[in-house]
């Protein structure tokens, strides 16, 4: 049986996804559904996520949503996936689900609502709203100072001392990589006094291309588009 991904690469966690999956060779299926034009909250797309978020997956009879448990599943279910993305040993395990958990009302919470209110209010139809926006950046500063200073304090490669990646660096850079949509000048000016997340960012792209480039050029395609 395989994989079904139902998803909109401009989605963070999205991204991803389907890199996790080219990364470790999991055979699936992208299904496209269309955040722009709201195919996410059509009554069929409610079937497979309630919720109406991407992304989703169906693997035989089971269904699931939100990223977090999706790669959780995706670890411990299809053989060949590497332990150091979702170790077996217990401790480890629980810090990265430690960082997962900071993660949604944290680092999750800066880059969607800096770019849903500037960039991508259009495409969805919303008002600009510079109020927002300069909340969202206080809220992705505070969040890469903590991840500076906390979760990539022991100076190595990876989240929590680690030398490879774990499900939590791929989907903590994927969100930030989202800041990319707002130009270079703004990505300097946010990222630029976090050295190590700027160093760590480039470790997690290395360890997981060309995929990570790949699912990422959706953001320059549709910034050009968004300047056309």
């Amino acid at each position: 049986m395989k994989l079904k991904v139902y998803a909109d690469r401009l989605s963070q966690p999205v991204r991803a996804v389907i890199i996790f999956c080219e990364v470790n060779g999991i055979d699936y299926e992208e299904i496209k559904v269309d955040l722009a034009n709201r195919e996410h909250l059509t009554p069929e797309f409610a079937e497979i996520n309630p919720m109406q978020q991407l992304p989703a997956i169906v693997h035989g009879s089971f269904k699931l949503f939100e990223s977090h448990a999706i790669l959780i599943y995706l670890a411990s279910s299809f053989p060949g996936v590497a332990d150091h993305w979702y170790p077996a040993d217990v401790y480890k395990r629980s810090k990265i689900h430690s960082v997962l958990d900071w993660h949604h009302s944290n680092l999750r919470c800066g880059p969607i609502t800096i770019v849903q209110n500037s960039i991508l209010a259009p495409v969805f139809r919303s008002p600009l709203n510079p109020e927002a926006v300069a909340e969202g950046e206080k809220i992705l500063s505070a969040a890469l100072s903590k991840t500076e200073s906390f979760w990539l304090d022991d100076n190595r490669p990876f989240l929590l001392g680690q030398n490879q990646p774990s499900i939590a660096d791929l989907i903590l850079v994927c969100d930030i990589m989202q800041v990319k949509l707002v130009g270079e000048t703004d990505w300097n000016r946010l990222l630029g006094p976090y050295k190590k997340v700027q160093q760590w960012i480039e470790n997690t792209r290395n360890a997981t291309n060309p995929h990570f480039d790949e699912l990422h050029k959706v953001l320059k395609e549709l910034k050009e588009k968004l300047q056309n």
